[in-house]
């Protein structure tokens, strides 16, 4: 069963689902995607094509590592169309995203225009979310029972370098995720469309996050890049180029500008955010290289014929303690933005100053449910929503962009929300016990770049794929490389094991290193026990988070500090901590 290909006489594909009414290619539900190029993509096409199990190459979403090993998702079909069901006996808050991937002919820019219905049976109006490509935001709204909304979209096809990879890899395809209860897609048609793109370049707070299923918005990391185009007028695909850890350095030395500069031409524009990772490096200064990068990105722009934008970096949710005051740590890199742009005719998009309005109005806490649970930097979907309004608001400002009229406000829950385990799962407790559980080689002793590694797993902090060469004994194109960025990022590495600049990657670790690995990253995350004392045995720098990790239970009272740490112990430690943090 072939698709219809795209020619000069055939610039459109029309796909209905299920029983619905209407001429075009018909998608049973049953049709899994595979190497044809169309269909659902669920878990069993993950195991066809092994490239789906790269989140930027199908989706953006991704099961949870306890539910990897399940088939959890029945997608159903009737006269309506075609929707996404949780097995029973799953809780019924859970959200599994019906997701449809169509490979098209070529790279470029396509308009997607998705027929949605919900069926009269329902029983009330149902919030419906429509994501793009890779997990972009394209729609957000209410359906009443027995009505049929048209929702258009535009997505940018190009080459990307995914997370934990170091070369591009070729994307012709489009994506299409829904995101509700009993609302069905009744068609899906996908054509061509020449119209200018916005390019993005910038770091983690501007990246297309991936996100577990089952979908929590408030517990999904977001970038705002990922949620623009739902504000857009569709007279500009989103093309987001920006990945975690990346600096206005390393996104031109780790590839990822190249595929951006490759593409962009007359009538587009780029927008430039970086700053969080660059004020941790001493050569990145505000009024150093983050400066000189910027202008030698905005010649280049200027010299294809496109507009560069610079935005404000997004303001953390940082408070000083002593005082209580609002600590603002990227005032140097919103000043010289706004410097460069007076300076050389540049549109700046003030996203800083109203972000950092945002927090300081709200307060820490008034602010922290925009963020992702216990992280200050880092937005949620709805902190990513909300600051990506503020972009687009800025777009308009500067005669750049239009910005649709019919966009609301998305509510946070108002009470907090989970994904709680259901009775039967108890074996998957935590990610950590599929994760763990083939471990290899479980006999011999953890390295230093292991057991970072097994930290960041374990404590579900986002990969990052980039090197910054912070330690002169770690190279970028080492397997690991990311995951000590990650580390460092974090603050999951204890001074005591750095020397010279070195961190000695290959070195086995010791117990109390692990330990205070872990314990560093877990205290971002929740609380550390109170009314403890040093661990026997211990260095003195080490010995309270050992005692931490000991009255949580991760290790008993005849652990050895001091002693090298086998794999096997260190995943059993993992295990612990990760039934305890999640």
């Amino acid at each position: 069963m072939k698709i219809p290909e795209m020619t000069e006489r055939c610039e459109e594909m029309k796909f209905i689902f299920g029983a619905a009414e209407g001429s075009g290619f018909r998608i049973p539900a049953g049709r899994v995607y595979d190497r044809e190029g169309f269909g659902f993509v669920t878990r069993a096409a993950g195991v066809r094509d092994i490239r789906l199990n790269i989140p930027e190459l199908n989706s953006g979403f991704e099961p949870a590592c306890w539910l990897q090993d399940l088939e959890v998702q029945e997608i159903r079909e009737d006269n309506a169309g075609v929707w996404s069901e949780v097995r029973v006996p799953y809780p019924a808050q859970w959200k599994i995203p019906l997701v449809f991937k169509t490979a098209v002919p070529e790279e470029g820019n396509y308009r997607l225009t998705v027929t949605l219905s919900l069926p009269q049976s329902a029983e009330h109006a149902q919030e419906a979310l429509v994501f793009a490509g890779r997990r972009q935001l394209v729609f957000r709204g209410m359906l009443k029972p027995g009505e049929t909304k048209r929702v258009t979209a535009l997505e940018h096809v190009c080459p990307i370098i995914p997370r934990n990879h170091a070369e591009e890899m070729a994307d012709r395809s489009v994506k299409i995720s829904l995101v509700a209860d009993d609302v069905r897609i009744r068609e899906i048609v996908v054509s061509r469309e020449e119209v200018p793109t916005i390019y993005i370049a910038g770091d983690s707070t501007v990246t297309d996050q991936t996100a577990f299923c089952p979908y929590l918005p408030e517990q999904s990391y977001s970038g705002w890049g990922q949620m623009l185009g739902c504000y857009m007028e569709k007279r500009f695909a989103v093309s987001n180029h920006a990945h975690s850890g990346l600096t206005t350095e390393s996104f031109r030395s780790e590839g990822h500008y190249r595929i951006l500069l490759d593409r962009i031409g007359k009538g587009d524009i780029c927008l430039f955010q970086f700053g969080h990772n660059d004020q941790k490096l001493l050569h990145l200064t505000a009024a150093g290289g983050y400066r000189k990068n910027l202008e030698r990105y905005i010649l280049e722009i200027r010299q294809k014929g496109a507009l560069p934008i610079l935005v404000t970096p997004l303001a953390r949710n940082t408070w000083k303690g002593d005082s209580g005051a609002y600590n603002d740590l990227l005032w140097e890199y919103d000043a010289v933005c706004r410097r460069i742009g007076a300076e050389q005719d540049v549109p700046v998009a003030e996203l800083h100053e109203k972000s950092m309005a945002f927090i300081t109005d709200h307060g820490r806490e008034g602010a922290r449910g925009y963020f992702y649970p216990s992280d200050y930097t880092h937005t949620n979907d709805f902190g990513a929503y909300l600051f990506a309004g503020y972009v687009a608001d800025e777009l308009k400002r500067l005669g750049a962009a239009e910005k649709r009229a019919d966009v609301g406000v998305w509510e946070l829950p108002k009470s907090s929300r989970s994904v709680e385990i259901p009775a039967g799962l108890e074996h998957a407790q935590s990610a950590r016990e599929i994760l763990f559980r083939d471990l290899e080689r479980p006999e011999e002793y953890l390295t230093r770049a292991e057991a970072l590694e097994m930290a960041i797993e374990t404590l579900r902090f986002f990969p990052i794929n980039v090197y910054n060469d912070m330690f002169t004994d770690v190279v970028g194109h080492e397997t690991y490389a990311g995951a000590v960025e990650c580390a460092w990022q974090n603050g999951l590495i204890p001074a005591e094991m750095v020397k010279e600049n070195r961190l000695y990657p290959e070195r086995e670790v010791t117990g109390e290193e692990f330990l205070n690995i872990l314990m560093l990253g877990y205290k971002s995350r929740r609380p550390l026990p109170e009314n403890i004392k040093s661990m026997e045995g211990a260095d003195e720098w080490a010995g309270m988070l050992c005692a931490a990790a000991r009255a949580l239970g991760c290790v008993g009272e005849g652990f050895m500090p001091r002693d090298r740490i086998q794999r096997r112990d260190a995943a059993e430690i993992c295990r612990v901590l990760g039934r305890i943090t999640f």
